[in-house]
């Protein structure tokens, strides 16, 4: 058994006495030393194991185990070649005491194997896992590459550098089958074991075709990676100055270049490189790599997909929102629009109402993605179609939430997508109108707990305190609240969406103590004021959109709008429009729109006099456009009717129609007011 175990046996055998000097070792020990076994005995331990990092460890653990009898068993030590390129070694080592028969210490067993194989396949396994668990974390490309190479660097190889087509970057489709020679690269990521991040061949960011021949380009050819040996004299070196000088300065002696590509489409390049007593690359790490590189296209082209649709997304959305939102002369405006990560749903808007008034909208549809931005433009659409109607705040928001419940129904109805379910639809909206004449506010709100911050005149800031009704779109039927302010001349409102001040990670701070002192600065425009809010809040991520709209309020001029009461008598049709005549003679308006004014105002009021009540009033306003109002106290709706030739009326509606731009009937609890529009000649 003896014979046999030392001669056939492959773990290599060492017996030493007490004073752990060599006395005989077995065949097997051969491949385990750099010297020459036959000159080992009666040399001590630590000329036996040469090269080791750890030798006085491995004496103290040996002169324990002599002194206390207790084994160690598969104890791992590192093992240094003398050159400079020779593979390290990873030795198992397991030593227990030698006794005879009466107790006498004669010394101590070590056996030692040569696990290096195993202990590389165990760490390649824990790259891989690391890469499966640390790359791909988020949905962008240039993060993913950095994850890559901090997973690869140290563990793997000494430096690393990840690249990426230029295209895929702004998530476009990437090209099929061989890359072009002028197809653009990023330089996405580099690691280095040199914590200066120096000797790169170009920078971090940096955009550059790639030289030919090299095996890089090659590699991006045949979609096959590839071992590089490096030294002096490799030709195509010479093909690219500023990589080989990187080369030489980092030491790099082995290359491993492998493709990112998915389904015949190339991504980008992973280059890796091993310098100084690092031994070379070898099949079974070019396999590893093709694991990796496998997961982490999966996850460029993920991010790529996410960067695409997020593109789409904030296109879609920059498109539906208002460019240039215009109210009435009334109102001074100015707007801030924070795109959130992967494209949100907030809006604004702007909408003139008849009789000079201007309503003001700010809202937010939860979410993200093109889905959320469609939904987005299909409520603001509905906005203006209701606000069209003259409706007031709280019956607008009751009839937007029914449009809202059937969108969600529809959302509902539709299969949710394989990597993430299909969200409920759900929407935040406050919707205001200012009436200059009146001086007041009337605000309705839905699933919007931002109340509006208001800074008077006087620079005193103070939160407008609303009836929040429920959100949007989520079918509970609960009636909206309408909530009425009057604002001193010159008052400065803002609106805003809740994302706003999360969007700052303002620490949940109150609105008012955020946006108070930057609102309450006198002299400042409202465009200037906008730009304060967003330098005011701190720069940090963003989880959804933010949106501010600032309205400064103005009265509307005396001198550009005109009063009268009528009497009920039919021939006050004639005094309304000797009123209207006068009138629109000082306001310099042109006599073909006069004509019709005058016209208008006339079948307005016969209607008012013959089917309306008491008290009675015309009113002319003259802003961006000639506004004509006929007040009555009367709930009685006209109707546009089509006269028969005939019939002897009928036809005053169908005139007035005719004659003005648009027209309307906005109710109120006093009666109703018909009213019409007119273009005013430049």
């Amino acid at each position: 058994m003896l014979d046999a175990l030392f001669t056939q046996s492959p773990v290599g055998l060492h017996i030493l006495d007490t004073e752990l000097r060599l006395v005989r070792s077995n065949t097997a020990t051969r491949s385990l030393h750099e010297v020459a076994v036959e000159g080992l005995p009666g040399r001590h331990v630590t000329d036996t194991f040469t090269g080791l990092e750890s030798s006085n460890e491995l004496t103290e653990m040996i002169r324990s185990v002599l002194e206390t009898g207790m084994p160690v068993r598969e104890w791992l030590a590192r093992s240094r070649p003398d050159d400079e390129q020779g593979r390290e070694r990873t030795l198992s080592i397991s030593v227990f005491r030698l006794m005879d028969g009466q107790g006498t210490v004669l010394g101590v067993a070590v056996a030692a194997v040569d696990v290096t194989e195993a202990q590389d396949a165990r760490a390649r396994l824990r790259v891989l896992e690391a890469v499966h668990e640390r790359v791909g974390r988020t949905l962008n490309i240039i993060t993913t590459c950095e994850e890559l190479a901090e997973v690869l660097v140290p563990a793997f190889a000494d430096v690393a550098v990840v690249e990426v087509v230029e295209a895929v970057v702004r998530g476009e489709e990437p090209p099929t089958g061989q890359l072009a020679q002028d197809v653009p690269l990023r330089r996405a990521a580099f690691q280095s074991l040199s914590s200066l991040q120096q000797g790169q061949a170009h920078p971090v960011g940096d955009v550059r075709s790639l030289h030919t021949p090299t095996p890089y380009s090659r590699t991006l050819t045949d979609l096959r990676p590839r071992i590089v040996a490096l030294d002096e004299d490799t030709p195509w070196l010479r093909s690219d100055p500023n990589r080989a000088a990187a080369i030489r300065a980092a030491g790099s002696h082995s290359m491993l270049v492998a493709p990112l590509a998915l389904r015949g489409q190339v991504l980008g390049l992973v280059s890796l490189y091993r310098t100084g007593r690092s031994p070379s690359f070898g099949e079974d790490d070019l396999n590893l790599t093709r694991e990796v590189c496998a997961h982490t296209s999966l996850c460029v082209d993920n991010a790529r997909r996410f960067t695409r649709e997020h593109t789409l997304a904030a296109t879609v959305q920059r498109h539906l929102l208002p460019r240039h939102p215009v109210g009435q002369s009334t109102v001074e405006t100015a707007h801030l629009h924070i795109p959130g990560e992967g494209g949100g749903g907030g809006w604004f808007d702007v909408i003139a109402l008849s009789g000079a008034r201007t309503a003001l909208v700010v809202g937010n549809v939860s979410g993200r993605g093109i889905h959320t931005a469609t939904t987005m433009g299909q409520l603001r659409t509905v906005i203006h179609a209701l606000a069209a109607l003259d409706l007031e705040p709280d019956e607008l928001l009751a009839r937007l939430d029914d449009t809202a419940g059937f969108l969600a129904a529809e959302r509902a109805a539709e299969p949710g997508g394989h990597l993430e379910p299909q969200q409920p639809l759900s929407a935040s909206c406050l919707y205001a109108v200012y009436d200059p004449f009146e001086h007041t506010w009337t605000f309705a709100c839905a699933g919007q707990a931002t109340p509006p911050v208001i800074v008077g005149p006087d620079g005193i800031v103070e939160t407008a305190d609303l009836s929040v009704g429920p959100a949007l779109g989520g079918g509970e039927g609960w009636p909206f609240a309408v909530t009425r302010v009057e604002l001193a001349e010159g008052s400065t409102l803002a609106l805003y969406t809740p994302g706003f001040l999360a969007a700052g990670r303002t620490g949940g701070a109150d609105a008012s103590e955020v946006l108070g002192p930057v609102l309450a600065r006198p002299g400042r425009s409202v465009q200037d004021l906008c730009d304060d809010a967003l330098y005011a809040l701190p720069n940090t991520g963003r989880d959804g959109d933010g949106v501010l709209l600032l309205v400064r309020t103005h009265a509307f001029p005396a001198r550009s709008a005109a009063t009268w009461l009528l009497a009920d008598d039919l021939t006050e049709a004639a005094v309304a429009r000797a009123h209207t005549r006068r009138t629109l003679q000082g306001w310099d308006v042109d006599e073909d729109t006069a004509a019709g004014t005058e016209l208008i105002v006339s079948e307005l009021v016969t209607n008012a006099l013959r089917y309306g009540t008491l008290p009675l009033r015309l009113r002319l306003i003259k802003d961006r456009t000639l506004t004509c109002e006929v007040r009555d106290a009367s709930t009685t709706s006209p109707h546009l009717r089509h006269a028969r030739t005939v019939d002897e009326g009928g036809r005053g509606l169908f005139i007035v129609s005719q004659l003005a731009q648009q027209w309307g009937i906005r109710y109120t609890a006093a009666g109703k007011t018909v009213w019409t529009e007119q273009t005013l000649a430049p």
